[in-house]
């Protein structure tokens, strides 16, 4: 693979990794956390997928090489992946605190 094709492929896992984590966001919003859980592994999946690419083009770089803005713009997409992965796995798990806090008022409302 030339390095346009493992940039493409950074893009690639990277919105992937990105997408399902927002789906997994979504989910837990609704409080399924069983779908928020399965979404997030398949985040993780695609990042560990582009980081393997992102891990060939930075081997395949030599020291004197200047990155392009295209290398630029797909390592970006799969570290923002990565942030943001993190980012939404603290996000769900207070949205479990928010669903046990709102059971528990249910609770004391009906008593």
């Amino acid at each position: 693979m030339n390095g346009e094709e493992i940039m493409m492929q950074l893009i690639l896992h990277g919105g992937n990794a990105r997408g399902a984590a927002y789906e997994a966001l979504d989910a837990a919003e609704e409080y399924d956390f069983t779908e928020a859980e399965k979404k997030l592994e398949e985040a993780h999946e695609e990042f560990v997928k582009g980081h393997k690419y992102q891990t060939e083009l930075i081997q395949g770089q030599t020291e004197s090489a200047t990155p392009s803005f295209f290398m630029i713009h797909a390592q970006d997409h799969i570290m923002t992946a990565q942030a943001e992965i993190q980012l939404i796995k603290r996000m769900v798990t207070q949205l479990r605190k928010t669903e046990s806090i709102e059971k528990r008022l249910e609770k004391l409302e009906k008593n």
